[in-house]
Order: structure tokens, then C-alpha cells, then sequence
């Protein structure tokens, strides 16, 4: 098959995938797998999208076949180097301008399938070896897509369709590398460059904005990166707002392309999550939930966000409904599962009934049980919710403010901030339980972790009212709760960074720096440290001005 047909056929599968048509997606893909670069690592997509979607081990094994023979497929059309250039090649830059328009598709679609490869390295084998691999995988894939990069600016292309395909796929491969690795903290950055990887946002989001722009094949997968980080990386990693005009735009665009699209459905309700339009965030999630039953496990991608809409709606009992969902569906993490239930289920408090009360105790007592390792280490969340589960029975079966403690922690509070009903809505609760805690009679070891626990809820929540100065009064009070907190160390060292975003905020740069600083620097070994520490890194590029990783 020559190389045009195969472009205009993989155009056609990313058209019927975008659409919901799966299975006609993979079938014009399949019968050329083992001969056609592009339709092997379009077949290799959906091997990979079901590994990642399922966790499953067959599904695992079936995608890793697939990448290997599309790595033998590419290789195929690879430029073949004499022993001679070979060993000039050591010593000196190749000459890419001897490439033919094949020979230059094989080495993106070779980078393509490395990546892929990688990624599903990790999943395959939870070991430290299986991550070190990954890692050289990446590194040999990133070298591989600049080795694209000089190719599109030297080859005399005998096709402007062919360069148009491949310089799409250069964008979004060097877009996403750049934009992706200038997000990670200076310490983790500095390793990286020293292995070979550099990371610009500004070039990134350059690339990918170019590649959106262009008619070329990679052109949706520009997009879709280009919302992934605006509506979700944005959101979670950093106390940044991504472009959601820009979003809009995007949006309108391809839902007259794929009105039916799962994954556009899910971007349109995000976009509304974000904005805090929440019954049209439902309205578009449950859309993209019923809008495809091929692939059952995009459902859980819904329920997820269902879940958190439905917790700021204060319907703790609808939302219980979609943490059920996952429990009973997903295969992603069974001990964040079963703790956010029961979390949901707490809020309920005098109104639980009393077989809710007795599946809380089984919940939570089962949430320790379920912890995954990867590659030797805990995940940092499922470790947060193991102290939990033991605080719970420790304080006689309550837990304070568990379901917005959560929200809090993935960053849900930036949707306050958009309607001050929601806003006040969570205040009110909060209130309440600093009331409750204050008429409590008892005394107990975790006194001060509770007190400082409603206090920091409460300072971010006046933060996203716009009450700086009540903001910072309660957040000053949980850093001089210090000394006295037992267990919920995360608890100062997130107040002070909610101190230094208010401090940005009101303009006040070199006080908000210092606040960061100080959070990055002082303090250690506390419970989610890496996820704050993203957040500290946007912080401080965007108060320094860093333009090389900012």
C-alpha cells in the first residue's frame, strides 16, 4: 500500500474513532497491520487505548504484540544506514535531506510506537526495572521525535500532503514532550535535563496550537492535548485556570465534526464543570456516558466527575450513587473507591440510616486492604486514605468533613470561585462543623488536627469568596496549630501555600514568593507532598516570570 492511500485511510479510522465507530475503526486498520506503518500503529492505538482502558492482562499482552510488530513494521521503511554511515552518524548530525517522504513517515510513526510502548511499560510490570525501561523508552522516543523535527526543515518533500501529515505529527509530538515536562517541579526538570529532555511551554503550546491549525492527520490529536491540558492538567497540577475561552472555540469547532464523540461530549461538560455550570456539566457528561457502550470503561471517566458535581450540588446521596458506579466498574484504584463512598456517605450524618452507617465501617475497613504498589511504591492518595481508614476507627467512627477534605485535595475548589451559591453552600457546612467541634465535650488526641483540618477548608473556601483578610486569619491559625497536630501534617504546609496564592492574589509578589519558598523549602515528609509541590512550581514560574519552563 503506498503511502497516500495509507494517510487517507488512517484519516478515515481517526474519523469513525472520533464518531464512536469503534469497531469500523479498528477493522480498516487490522487486515494492514503487518504491512502498512499507518495502519499498524492505528491498529496499535486501540490495542493500547483498550490495555489502558481495561488493566487487563490479556488486553495488556495483546497491546504489547501489536507495538512490537508495528516497531517491526516501521523499521521496515526506516532509512537503512551503511556500516560506514553508521559510524559517521556517531560523530556527526545525519543528512536528512537523502530521506524519502517514506523513510521520514516511518521515523514518526517509530517515535509514536516507542511512546506508546513506554507508557505501556509501566502498566505491564510494576517493578523499578520495568520503570527504568519506560524511562529509556521515553528518552529514546523524545531523541527520535527531534530527530522529526530536523527532518521537517531539511527534506525536499516530493508531496506538500505528505509534509503537511508529518509536520502535524512533529507538532504534537514536540508540543506535548515541551508543554508536559515544563510542568513538572524544578528538582524532577533538572534531572531530566541532565538525561537528555528540555521542557518550554511557550514552544509547546505553540506546536500544538500550529498543529490544531493544520489540515493534517495528527490535527484531532493537537486538540485533543490542547483540551486534556486546559481542562484537566490545569485544573488538578496547578491553582492556574486553564484558557477555557479557547476551549469554547475549540469545542464548536469539532462538535459539528463528531456531535456524537464521546470524548468531545466529555470536554464540553468539563468545560461547563470548570465554569461552574453544573446541571449543564451534567446534562453533557451523562451525554458522553449513554453516547457509546463499546468501550464501557469511558463510562467511568463520567462517573468520576459525576460524582464531584453532584458533592458541590451538597446531593451527597446521588453522588454516593456514582461513587458505587466506580466500585462496582473501574479497576483503577479499589482503595480510593471505597474510602470516597464512605466519605460521600459521611456527610450525610444524622441522616444516615442505620445499614449506610454499617457499610461505612465495611468500606472503610476494606479500603487498607485493596493498596496497589507501582514499582515498589504506594500511591500517594491510596497511603492519605490507609490514614484515614485507622483515624476513623481511632476516633470512634467519624472522620471530619471527609468528602470535602477530598474535594479540597483534587482541587474542586477552583469551581467555587465561579458562583458564590456554591461557594456559600460548602461555607455553611464548614461553619457548622467548627460549631459542632467547639461544643464537643469530649477531649481527644486529634483535637488540634480537626480544628486545623475546618480551618484550612474554611480559609480556601473565603479565598475562592474573595475574603482575603478572613482567609488569611484562618490559615495563619492552622500554621500556629503546628506543634499540637498529630497525624494531618499535610495540613501547614498546604496552608501556607493557600497563603502565598493570596498573597498573589492581591499582588503582593515578593510575599507570595517568600510563602512558597518557604512551603517548597521547610517542609517534608508529609502526607500528598508531591501534588502540592506542582502546585508551588506553576505558582512560582508564574510569579517569577520563568519563560523557559513556565
Amino acid at each position: 500500500m503506498d503511502l497516500d492511500t495509507a494517510l487517507d485511510e488512517a484519516k478515515l479510522a481517526i474519523n469513525f474513532f472520533f464518531n464512536n465507530k469503534f469497531e469500523d475503526a479498528r477493522n480498516l486498520m487490522k487486515p494492514w497491520s503487518h504491512c502498512s506503518m499507518y495502519h499498524s500503529v492505528g491498529s496499535s492505538v486501540f490495542s493500547f487505548m483498550e490495555a489502558m482502558l481495561t488493566f487487563e492482562q490479556q488486553h495488556i499482552q495483546a497491546a504489547s504484540e501489536s507495538l512490537k510488530l508495528c516497531l517491526s513494521v516501521c523499521n521496515r521503511f526506516r532509512k537503512k544506514n551503511t556500516i560506514t554511515e553508521a559510524i559517521g552518524k556517531t560523530f556527526t548530525k545525519p543528512n536528512y535531506e537523502t530521506y524519502t517522504d517514506v523513510e521520514a513517515h516511518a521515523e514518526l510513526c517509530y517515535a509514536e510506537a516507542l511512546l506508546l510502548e513506554a507508557m505501556l511499560t509501566f502498566i505491564e510490570d510494576e517493578t523499578l526495572t520495568s520503570l527504568i525501561k519506560g524511562g529509556m523508552k521515553i528518552r529514546q522516543c523524545f531523541n527520535s521525535y527531534k530527530g522529526c523535527a530536523a527532518i521537517l526543515n531539511q527534506l525536499h518533500w516530493s508531496s506538500e500532503s505528505s509534509k503537511l501529515h508529518f509536520e502535524s505529527g512533529v507538532r504534537m509530538g514536540m508540543g506535548t514532550f515541551n508543554l508536559m515536562i515544563s510542568l513538572l517541579p524544578g528538582r524532577v526538570i533538572k534531572l531530566l535535563e541532565f538525561l537528555g529532555f528540555s521542557g518550554n511551554k511557550q514552544m509547546g503550546m505553540r506546536d500544538l496550537v500550529t498543529g490544531y491549525r493544520m489540515a493534517g492527520i495528527r490535527q484531532v490529536l493537537c486538540v485533543m492535548t490542547l483540551l486534556g491540558y486546559h481542562l484537566v492538567v490545569c485544573h488538578v497540577l496547578s491553582h492556574q485556570e486553564g484558557n477555557l475561552q479557547f476551549c469554547d472555540e475549540i469545542l464548536r469547532e469539532q462538535m459539528k465534526l463528531y456531535p456524537e464523540g464521546v470524548w468531545f461530549l466529555f470536554f464540553k461538560a468539563r468545560l461547563e464543570f470548570l465554569k461552574g455550570n453544573l446541571d449543564d456539566a451534567q446534562m453533557w457528561y451523562k451525554k458522553s456516558w449513554k453516547s457509546q457502550t463499546v468501550w464501557p470503561q469511558f463510562h467511568d471517566i463520567c462517573f468520576w466527575e459525576l460524582l464531584w458535581v453532584n458533592c458541590l450540588k451538597l446531593e451527597w446521596r446521588e453522588s454516593s450513587l456514582y461513587a458505587s458506579y466506580l466500585l462496582e466498574k473501574s479497576k483503577w484504584s479499589r482503595t480510593i473507591y471505597l474510602y470516597q463512598k464512605a466519605a460521600v456517605l459521611l456527610m450525610l450524618g444524622d441522616g444516615l440510616t442505620s445499614s449506610e452507617r454499617s457499610s461505612i465501617d465495611g468500606l472503610i475497613r476494606e479500603a487498607p486492604l485493596n493498596k496497589q504498589r507501582i514499582a515498589g511504591k504506594s500511591l500517594p492518595m491510596e497511603k492519605f486514605i490507609c490514614k484515614k481508614s485507622e483515624r476513623y476507627f481511632a476516633q470512634n467512627k467519624t472522620l471530619v468533613l471527609p468528602a470535602i477534605e477530598l474535594m479540597y485535595l483534587w482541587n474542586i475548589f477552583k469551581i467555587l470561585g465561579k458562583k458564590f451559591d456554591l461557594a456559600n453552600g460548602i461555607f455553611r457546612i464548614i461553619e457548622r462543623t467548627i460549631k459542632e467541634l467547639k461544643a464537643k465535650k469530649e477531649v481527644s488526641k486529634y483535637d488540634a488536627d480537626n480544628k486545623a483540618l475546618t480551618l484550612l477548608l474554611k480559609g480556601a473556601c473565603l479565598r475562592q469568596m474573595n475574603s482575603p483578610l478572613q482567609a488569611l486569619e484562618c490559615l495563619e491559625s492552622v500554621i500556629a496549630l503546628q506543634s499540637e497536630i498529630k497525624d494531618d501534617t499535610y495540613l501547614v504546609p498546604y496552608a501556607v501555600v493557600e497563603t502565598g496564592l493570596i498573597y498573589a492574589d492581591q499582588g503582593r509578589k515578593e510575599e507570595a514568593i517568600a510563602a512558597l519558598e518557604n512551603a517548597k523549602k521547610n517542609y517534608s515528609r508529609y502526607s500528598l507532598e508531591s501534588r502540592l509541590h506542582f502546585r508551588i512550581h506553576t505558582g512560582l514560574t508564574e510569579l517569577k516570570g520563568n519563560s523557559n519552563d513556565g
